[in-house]
C-alpha cells in the first residue's frame, strides 16, 4: 500500500491508520499511543496517575471475539471524544453551540454506540434500524424525560426515528441528564434485549463505563439549536483527524497548559466577579427593602402617635366622667346610709317591744302551764275519792265556783292574747325582717290558746260530769 493512503481494518472495527514509506510500521499517535508493528494490536495502559497512558503491543489471539474488538474500540473512542470535548470546552472559556466540531464529533459516537448490536424490526415496506425505540423507553423509566420525549415529538422539522434520537441526545445533554437517562436505560437489560443483541455495547460492562464517563458532560454547558437544525439527513462519520496529533502538537502541549492555566483564572476571576455582581445586586435589594420597610414603619410609627393622642384625649374625658361618676355614687351612698341606719333604728326599738311582748306571753304560757297541772291533779284526787262524795260534792261546788272564776279570768286573758295577737300581727305586717320570728310566735300563741281552750272544755265538762252525778 502506498504512502499517505487510508485503509479500514482494524480488528475489523471503524479505525483508520497510516502507513510510511520507511517500511512496514504503521503510526499513530493518538494521545499516547505509540509506533508498533502492524502485526500488533495496541492496548491501553493507564499510567500511575490515571492519565495519558502508555500502548502496550500484545498479540491478538485468533480465535478472539470480534464484537468484543468492536465494543472496545467503541469505548476507547468515546474515551477520546469525552475527553477531548470536556478539554476543549473548558478551554474554549464559553457556551458551546452546535457548530462546535468537537461536539459535533461527540454526538456521531455516541449514535455509533447506540447503534451497535442494534436489532433489525421488519415492517410492512421495509427493515427498520433506529436507536429511537430504546430512547423513548427512557420516558417510562425516568419520569423526568417525559418532557424532554414531548418536546423531540413536537419538534416539526424531525421526519424520521433517527434524526428524534440526534434530537433527543442534544436536549438531553443541555438539560446535563443524559449519564442519568442512560443509566436507568442500561440497568434494565431485560427491557434493552427487545432492540438490542446479547452481544451489544449496551448490553455489556462496556455501556456502563461510558455512562460513567458521560458525567463528566456535567460541566460543559451547551445552547444548541435543535429546531431548525437538519438532523434526517446527517451523516454519521466519525472525524479521526481531530484526535490524531503530530509532533507539533506534542510540542505544544506545555503551552497549551498554560494558556488553560490562564483560561481557569480568567474563569475564576469572572465567576468571582459574577458572585461579587450577584452580592452587590442582593444588597441593593435589601437596602430598597430596608427602605420601604423604614418608610412604612416611619408611617405606622405616625400612625400610632395620632391613635395615642386620640386615646390619651379619650382617657382623659374618661377620667372627667369617672370623677363625676364617683362623686355622684359617693352623694348617693352617704343619702343611702342615713336612711339605713334610720331604718336599722326603727327595726331595733319594734325588735325590742317584740321581746317584751314574747317575754310576757312566755310567762303568761307558764303560769297557764302550771294552772292546768294543779288542775288536773284536782281531777285525780276527785277520782280517786268517790267513795266520800258527799263530803266531796261540798268541796267541789265550792272548787267550782273557783273555776268559774278561774274561766272567767282564763277567758279574761285569753282575750288579751287575742288582742296581743292581733296587735303583734298588724306590726309583723309592716316588718320584713322580723316577719319569721313573729309568725313562730304566733303560731306558738295560738297553738297554747288551743291547748288552753281545750283545757276548758275539759274542766266544763268535768264540772257539768260532777254536777250530774251530784
Amino acid at each position: 500500500m502506498a504512502e499517505g493512503s487510508w485503509f479500514d481494518g482494524f480488528q475489523g472495527g471503524p479505525f483508520l491508520g497510516r502507513w510510511n514509506s520507511r517500511g512496514r510500521a504503521m503510526t499513530f499517535q493518538v494521545w499516547g499511543w505509540r509506533r508498533e508493528d502492524a502485526s500488533q494490536v495496541l492496548a491501553w495502559v493507564p499510567d500511575a496517575e490515571g492519565g495519558r497512558g502508555a500502548a502496550m503491543p500484545r498479540r491478538t489471539p485468533a480465535t478472539k471475539d470480534p464484537t468484543a474488538v468492536e465494543r472496545a474500540n467503541l469505548l476507547n473512542m468515546a474515551k477520546l471524544s469525552i475527553k477531548g470535548l470536556i478539554e476543549s470546552a473548558l478551554s474554549f472559556g464559553r457556551t458551546l453551540d452546535s457548530d462546535y466540531p468537537p461536539l459535533q464529533q461527540f454526538f456521531v459516537v455516541m449514535e455509533h454506540c447506540l447503534k451497535h448490536g442494534l436489532k433489525v424490526r421488519k415492517s410492512f415496506l421495509s427493515y427498520n434500524k433506529t436507536i429511537w425505540g430504546p430512547l423513548e423507553l427512557v420516558e417510562k423509566l425516568y419520569p423526568e424525560a417525559e418532557e424532554i420525549g414531548a418536546s423531540v415529538r413536537d419538534l416539526p422539522g424531525l421526519k424520521t426515528p433517527l434524526g428524534r434520537a440526534r434530537a433527543w441526545l442534544r436536549l438531553a445533554l443541555m438539560q446535563k441528564k443524559m449519564a442519568d437517562y442512560l443509566r436507568c436505560l442500561i440497568i434494565q437489560r431485560d427491557l434493552l434485549s427487545e432492540f438490542y443483541e446479547y452481544h451489544a455495547l449496551m448490553m455489556e460492562e462496556e455501556g456502563a463505563v461510558i455512562v460513567g464517563l458521560l458525567v463528566g458532560l456535567n460541566v460543559i454547558d451547551a445552547n444548541l439549536c435543535v429546531k431548525g437544525e437538519d438532523l434526517d439527513s446527517q451523516v454519521g462519520v466519525i472525524d479521526f483527524s481531530m484526535y490524531l496529533k503530530n509532533e507539533e502538537d506534542i510540542g505544544n502541549k506545555e503551552r497549551n497548559v498554560q494558556i488553560a492555566a490562564i483560561l481557569d483564572q480568567k474563569n475564576y476571576v469572572e465567576e468571582l466577579n459574577r458572585q461579587l455582581n450577584s452580592t452587590v445586586s442582593s444588597l441593593h435589594s435589601r437596602v430598597d427593602s430596608l427602605e420601604k420597610s423604614n418608610t412604612k414603619l416611619i408611617e405606622e410609627l405616625a400612625i400610632a402617635k395620632n391613635n395615642i393622642i386620640k386615646l390619651q384625649e379619650e382617657n382623659h374625658q374618661l377620667r372627667s366622667e369617672n370623677k363625676l361618676i364617683l362623686m355622684k355614687t359617693q352623694q348617693h351612698l352617704e343619702v343611702t346610709k342615713v336612711d339605713v341606719e334610720t331604718e336599722l333604728q326603727t327595726y331595733k326599738h319594734s325588735r325590742q317591744g317584740l321581746d317584751e311582748m314574747y317575754n310576757e306571753a312566755r310567762r303568761q304560757l307558764r303560769d297557764e302551764s302550771q294552772l292546768r297541772q294543779d288542775v288536773e291533779n284536782e281531777l285525780a284526787v276527785q277520782v280517786s275519792m268517790k267513795h266520800e262524795i258527799e263530803l266531796a260534792m261540798k268541796l267541789l261546788e265550792k272548787d267550782i265556783h273557783e273555776k268559774q272564776d278561774t274561766l272567767i279570768g282564763l277567758r279574761q286573758q285569753l282575750e288579751e292574747v287575742k288582742a296581743i295577737n292581733i296587735e303583734m300581727y298588724q306590726k309583723l305586717q309592716g316588718s320584713e325582717d322580723g316577719l319569721k320570728e313573729k309568725n313562730e310566735i304566733i303560731a306558738r300563741l295560738e297553738e297554747k290558746t288551743n291547748k288552753i281552750t281545750a283545757a276548758m272544755r275539759q274542766l266544763e265538762q268535768s264540772s257539768s260530769l260532777s254536777f250530774t252525778q251530784s
